[in-house]
């Protein structure tokens, strides 16, 4: 059966499609609500989709589908399935570090370390823990505050009665308190024990007033030791977590998630909150196979995250609403508060796992970068073509006077500073910026349609708002270049892209790449117009100082500067000295010319 015709049969239910290529490989797991609308929206017109899901579809030779009973089992089998099947053009994890997590041992006196890998053997895992050293440190506390054993030995009640283990150093040096050798009762150990899972747990809140509780209790019975032992350890706990843990001021269990894009690459981070501590603290990062909406790249995120980390919180703060809806989970979207903090807190931990990529792929593979911006600048401003080839034009003047142009251009995202040009207003009298770009534009243009056609550029970008943007279009219209390319104005003082014939701006986002790379052009456009304007404005005030003098010519101007180095050294200059070089007439005239 045709897919088309397959679909038509697909039932309105929730559930999980796959698309199978030709070789009936697995090329695309999703989810939906409902099943039938989800999987018609790829079989539309292909000019209603972009590039790579046009690729996708175009491959599409079978398709077939699992109904589930909620949004949330369609979502883990989601996930399930990518992990499965790894298909070419879905979401990828590209984080493939291994992160350290803290185990807890399921056997008599149990064991207490870190560890990379999570086996399912019935122990305890809390974390991941994304910095080692914060790990590290949990450890420390853990084992001089709790005596836990380090052996492997196999210990039941018969090896302990037996006594058929001989103490370690640790026991001899008080790290254990030899548990091998009957020194702890099961029962006494398993108290620490819990202790230690609570305070994995995050529990530290109830933990330290269990702690001060004792305490007054020891000290009411005159247990003096014993209140000092349980002093030592609530100092060191809230010591301990004073350091290393930001505290929430609500005090309650929470899940935050927050999402941050790059042209094809999404990065999230995850922050777990247990009794108003933040206890874990983990950044991903995704490739985009095809395009994908925000909702649903942070439902991705989310389900990766349960699948890995265990069950959500009741409350889950989040930037948006995901796609999909959790039984018993409450997506709240923060306007104000502490809980505003916790995603911006997270918001900022993503855009820095969002630059950190930035700059290593500029480091390492910067041809690759570059492409990725363009292509991501192409996608912003709905182009046909990847404007590997960008020009910009900026005008200088101050108050009409040398005014000037200049036009710098931008090869495969970087400056190619041997075609930079810089023009001297030719037409135009006064300060009159939308002539001066008219007239700039044509002269750039005509000359290279004479001289060069076939190097075009796919994108120009005008400094300045609507007006300048417009008279530029209307030197393109006369040349019968309107439509050959893309032109846009980018207005400083909102970062605004203006476009023909749109009556309202386009905004980009602000952390995009894209943008900065508009930005980039805009800046260096302005940068050199500006220097080229100051050269010619500096030779125009020597030339009114020295041969606006009657007697004073450009041989006599050279060799006075020459001589003494700078118009003010002339000026400074005694009489006498300046006869010596052109006559006392001639030296009288400079200096008073000069001195007035």
């Amino acid at each position: 059966m045709d897919v088309r015709e397959k679909i038509k049969l697909f039932p309105h239910s929730p559930g999980v499609y796959r698309y199978y290529d030709s070789e009936g490989r697995v090329i695309y797991v999703g989810k939906a609500k409902d099943l039938h609308k989800r999987v018609a929206q790829y079989f539309v017109p292909p000019e209603r989709l972009n590039a790579k899901t046009r690729l996708l579809v175009s491959r599409i030779a079978d398709v077939r589908f699992s109904v589930v009973d909620s949004e949330a089992d369609a979502l883990l089998l989601e996930n399930n399935l990518i992990k499965q099947y790894k298909p070419k053009y879905n979401i990828l994890l590209k984080d493939s570090k291994t992160y350290p997590w803290i185990c807890v041992t399921d056997e008599p006196f149990p064991r207490v370390f870190m560890t990379r890998r999570v086996e399912k053997n019935g122990s305890q895992y809390f974390g991941p823990y994304s910095s080692v050293i914060h790990a590290r440190r949990l450890m420390e506390f853990i084992l001089s505050n709790y005596h836990v054993r380090s052996c492997r030995y196999r210990l039941d009640s018969d090896t302990v009665l037996r006594k058929k283990i001989r103490p370690c150093l640790d026991f001899h040096i008080g790290k254990c308190l030899g548990c091998c050798a009957g020194g702890i009762s099961n029962e006494e150990y398993d108290a620490g024990i819990r202790e230690i899972v609570s305070i994995l747990k995050g529990h530290t809140g109830e933990l330290i007033q269990e702690y001060r509780k004792k305490m007054n209790e020891a000290s009411d019975a005159l247990l003096f030791e014993q209140a000092l032992r349980y002093k030592e350890r609530l100092d060191s706990l809230q010591a301990h977590y004073s350091k290393s843990i930001i505290t929430a001021a609500n005090g309650g269990d929470t899940d935050v998630f927050s999402v941050v894009s790059e042209g094809f690459d999404a990065f999230g981070n995850f922050l777990r909150i247990r009794g108003g501590a933040i206890v874990q603290s983990l950044n991903m990062e995704f490739r985009l196979r095809i395009e994908e909406d925000r909702a649903t790249v942070l439902s991705t995120f989310i389900a990766e995250i349960e699948s890995s980390f265990g069950q959500l919180s009741k409350e889950v703060i989040v930037p948006f609403k995901p796609d999909v809806e959790i039984p018993g989970v409450i997506f709240h979207i923060p306007v104000r508060g502490d809980k505003l903090s916790l995603l911006s807190l997270s918001a900022k931990n993503a855009e820095e796992s969002r630059s950190s990529s930035v700059r290593q792929k500029e480091r390492i593979n910067p041809d690759e970068y570059h492409a990725s911006v363009l292509e991501e600048l192409r996608r912003a401003l709905d182009m046909d073509v990847i404007p590997e080839h960008m020009e910009c034009f900026d005008n200088s003047n101050i108050q009409g006077t040398n005014p000037v142009a200049a036009c710098v251009v931008f090869r495969h995202g970087v400056p190619s500073k041997s075609d930079y040009r810089k023009f001297k207003v030719k037409t135009v009298i006064g300060a009159d910026d939308y002539a001066t770009m008219k007239e700039i534009v044509n002269r750039r243009y005509s000359r290279m349609l004479r001289e060069n056609p076939e190097d075009l550029p796919q994108l120009v970008v005008i400094d300045g708002g609507r007006g300048q943007l417009n008279y530029a279009w209307q030197a393109l219209q006369e040349l019968g270049l309107a439509g050959r390319f893309t032109v846009v104005g980018l207005a400083e003082r909102l970062e605004e892209v203006i476009r023909v014939g749109d009556p309202y701006p386009l905004f980009i986002d602000r952390n995009s790449q894209a943008l900065k790379l508009l930005q980039h052009i805009r800046d260096e456009a302005h940068r050199f117009g500006i220097t080229f304007h100051r050269s010619l404005r500096s030779k125009a005030q020597i030339k009114s100082a020295l041969t606006g003098i009657k007697g004073v010519g450009p041989q006599t101007e050279r060799r006075l500067l020459l001589h003494f180095g700078s118009v003010a050294r002339i000026a400074a200059a005694p009489v006498e000295q300046l006869a010596d070089m052109v006559g006392p007439a001639l030296a009288g005239r400079i200096h008073e010319s000069l001195c007035k």
